[in-house]
């Protein structure tokens, strides 16, 4: 995992490369990754722009509330999935997803999605994501489209 898992520090490191990336200072490796994925996402800009009211913020889905923070990170999990071919094969399924709906960031979101759910069902059952489970997961949505 390339952050962590405590939710404040999380959080704190997005506040940060965006503050960074406003005041034009210079940004790790990792930093412009973030940046580059925060950029995709202006509709987050209002909240990171004012972390002593949204860093403790709790996003309810139930109520149709997204977690910037969440998806944000699924942007980078996956990206560092594509990166990598791990589970393999999901680069190439990314290239298919990429043509058939002609945009490559909704092409992430349509992997977000099946990453979503996988680390949910995985959560949810008490075990490991199944890899497997989550190629033929992206195989149906693309089959789909």
């Amino acid at each position: 995992m390339i952050f962590g898992s405590d939710r404040n520090n999380l959080r704190k490191l997005w506040f940060e490369v965006y503050r960074k990336a406003q005041a034009g200072e210079p940004l790790t490796a990792l930093e412009e990754q973030i940046k580059a994925v925060i950029a995709l996402h202006p509709e987050y800009h209002k909240a990171l722009a004012q972390p002593e009211r949204y860093s403790q913020q709790d996003y309810l889905p139930e109520f149709g509330e997204v977690n910037p923070f969440l998806h944000m990170g699924l942007h980078m999990g996956l990206r560092e999935q594509l990166a990598t071919d791990r589970p393999n094969g999901i680069a190439g399924l990314y290239a298919q997803l990429c043509l058939r709906l002609g945009d490559k960031h909704e092409a992430e979101h349509c992997l977000m999605d099946c990453l979503a759910e996988s680390l949910w069902q995985a959560q949810r059952d008490g075990r490991m994501p199944d890899e497997q489970a989550y190629l033929a997961l992206i195989r149906t949505r693309l089959a789909n489209l």
